[in-house]
């Protein structure tokens, strides 16, 4: 595994960048993710024989016990892969839909103007658990109760909370102790917040997961698997977990709601391989999921930086970190505009706009020397949709972290900047990036029995019927889970992602210029101080924003900082390993050469490799 955070070393002989640890080499196999645990089990699998679907099933599911207050079993997923016997990038769609009980007019006879942040009236259909196991059975080799062996053993053995766990589980202690007393009882045994590094059990999931096994006694390996999905979807996971959230509950907005979700829900969900949507930078294919997603965003802000040289985007420099952020700004605006889960033919037209070489030269226009202070979407021949502007003032701890690409998490379970993420690379050029999220623990009443509760995908949706990521029952709401596949002629190359909310893609996008376009390391690319703009709507409740906001690590140049003020930037200086939590694997598709590279921040991703 790659080694500890903060102690920069010079890894090149012939120039001297700062990292933390080293870009891992080898030609085996390599696996990066949030967590050293998820990491060091995917690479576990590969040592044992397992393909990188292998090894990225059974590393997600120690994400949902490792890092409950990133991800859950109630929660979805969204990533891009690629096999060895076809490199074309396909998107496995684990985005749950909206319950059937759904419905604006609901939320709107509640007494919301939003959807909450926190309850399971904002539950999704749950789809992580169902597309691990329908990728592992097309896609795997492995048979289920060896992937889920992992998970198991730190369900029932106990995993280290990390600081950050214990960070939110204090915040929303009383929440729990007042109105969630079965979250209280699973998260704070013995009648108390745990501490950073104690050992924090999950007997319930575990059991959960040994019932999930039983079901697929005899048969082929496929049809074993199909077994559990079976019961997931129609069984008593399906059973408890709608009746429980129909009991009204404390939720984020102060009030006491019922969920809608129901048993048949659950069923309703089926995972799907979908085309990914592309775009080319510096010589490099970039896929990324449709307009369900925020994906596009990535793809947009690299063809407008398509058109400046590379001094002018270098993310080091004022100019640089101005030019990013004002082409982040406009495809945000778009975001905004057009983006949701839009019928198949409206998508690929509003794609295929928004993407062409003309919109974005007609977008890198509009970036003059100054900061925009108005949410710009561009015209594509259809209507933008204008969502409702309220301000809010970014805000940063008193000892000036800003949570290290971690949930921001109010005492209400209010939640901004979920998520976690895995990439595997094997052998034999099979490739996957993925993000798991949503159902943390802190988004609604843990279930009894089942060891997890019910995510909050909801309320990236508008109760508004005029919006394009509208609540609309039976489909998809707009996720901000976005991972990255590259190619270069045809083969992939290379599978990152990262946390955050809204912040995925811009992290991305910083890591694709250092890399592509100014030749970094991905390690020294992904140590580099980092940034973000605010000056967007949040997909997260209560959906504000903030005009010219800018966040940025404090080891970025003072004079940049400086400048950017000037530009009339509103800056806001956050811990100096604040900002970004990437990981990434690569391939040399001539060579079979592997590398991989973890984000240091917060000291819980790694890379592991050979």
């Amino acid at each position: 595994m790659a080694g500890q955070q903060p102690s920069p070393t010079d890894v090149h002989p012939d120039r001297t960048p700062h990292t933390t640890r080293p870009t891992l080499r080898g030609s085996f196999g390599m696996c990066a993710s949030t967590h050293w645990l998820a990491s060091a089990t995917a690479q576990s699998v590969l040592e044992r024989g397992g393909n990188a679907f292998d090894a990225a099933t059974a590393g997600a599911f120690v994400l949902h016990v490792a890092e409950p207050h990133l991800n859950g079993p109630g929660g979805d997923l969204v990533a891009v892969l690629a096999t060895a016997a076809d490199p074309s990038p396909r998107v496995l769609a684990g985005q749950g839909h909206a319950p059937r009980g759904a419905t604006i007019e609901h939320f709107r006879a509640q007494g919301l103007d939003h959807v909450p942040g926190a309850g399971a009236l904002a539950a999704a259909v749950p789809g992580a658990v169902d597309s691990w196991l329908w990728l592992l059975a097309e896609s795997g080799t492995w048979e289920l109760a060896d992937v889920l062996a992992y998970a198991i053993h730190y369900a029932e053995h106990g995993v280290p909370v990390v600081p950050q766990l214990a960070r939110v589980l204090a915040t929303v202690e009383d929440l729990f102790r007042t109105h969630w007393p079965t979250s209280y009882e699973q998260w704070m045994p013995g009648g108390r917040v745990p501490r950073a590094y104690e050992t924090l059990v999950n007997p319930a999931y575990a059991r959960t997961l040994r019932r999930l096994i039983s079901a697929g006694a005899g048969g082929t390996r496929t049809a074993r698997i199909g077994s559990a999905r079976h019961i997931w979807r129609t069984g008593f996971v399906a059973a408890t977990a709608a009746e429980f959230a129909a009991r009204p509950h404390r939720h984020s907005s102060g009030g006491h709601h019922a969920g809608v979700i129901t048993a048949a829900d659950f069923t309703d969900f089926h995972p799907s391989l979908e085309s990914a949507v592309t775009a080319e930078f510096r010589g490099t294919t970039v896929a990324k999921a449709g307009l369900w997603s925020q994906g596009p965003v990535l793809l947009q802000a690299l063809t407008v930086l398509d058109h400046f040289d590379d001094e002018s985007i270098n993310p080091s420099t004022a100019t640089g970190i101005h030019t990013i952020t004002e082409a982040l700004k406009l495809a945000m605006a778009d975001r905004e505009a057009y983006y949701g889960h839009l019928d198949p033919a409206e998508a690929e037209a509003v794609a295929g706009r928004l993407l062409s070489p003309r919109y974005s030269k007609e977008r890198a226009g509009l970036i003059s020397a100054a900061a925009s202070t108005a949410l710009r979407p561009g015209d594509i021949g259809v209507t933008p949709y204008t969502p409702p502007l309220v301000t809010r003032q970014h805000t940063v701890r008193a000892d000036g972290e800003g949570g290290v690409g971690e949930p921001t998490v109010q005492q209400t379970g209010e939640t901004r900047g979920d998520t976690c993420h895995i990439d595997v690379v094997d052998r034999w050029g099979n490739i996957i990036s993925a993000t798991p999220s949503g159902g943390w623990l802190q988004s609604s009443p843990a279930v009894p029995g089942l060891g997890f509760a019910l995510g909050t995908r909801l309320q990236m949706t508008w109760l508004d019927p005029a919006a394009p990521a509208r609540l609309t029952p039976g489909r998809r709401p707009r996720t901000t889970l976005t991972p990255t596949l590259l190619l270069r002629d045809g083969s992939p190359v290379a599978a990152l992602g990262s946390p955050g909310g809204d912040q995925q893609d811009q992290w991305q996008l910083l890591y694709l210029v250092r890399t592509l376009a100014l030749g970094m390391d991905p390690q020294e690319a992904i140590d580099a101080p980092a940034f973000h703009t605010t000056a967007v709507p949040g997909s997260f409740w209560p959906r504000t924003w903030t005009p010219r906001g800018l966040v940025i690590e404090a080891r970025a140049d003072r004079a940049a900082i400086g400048e950017l003020r000037a530009r009339g930037h509103d800056v806001t200086v956050s811990g100096p390993w604040s900002q970004g939590r990437l990981s990434v694997v690569t391939r040399d598709p001539s060579s079979g050469a592997l590398q991989a590279a973890a984000n240091p921040r917060g000291a819980q991703g790694y890379a592991a490799g050979r």
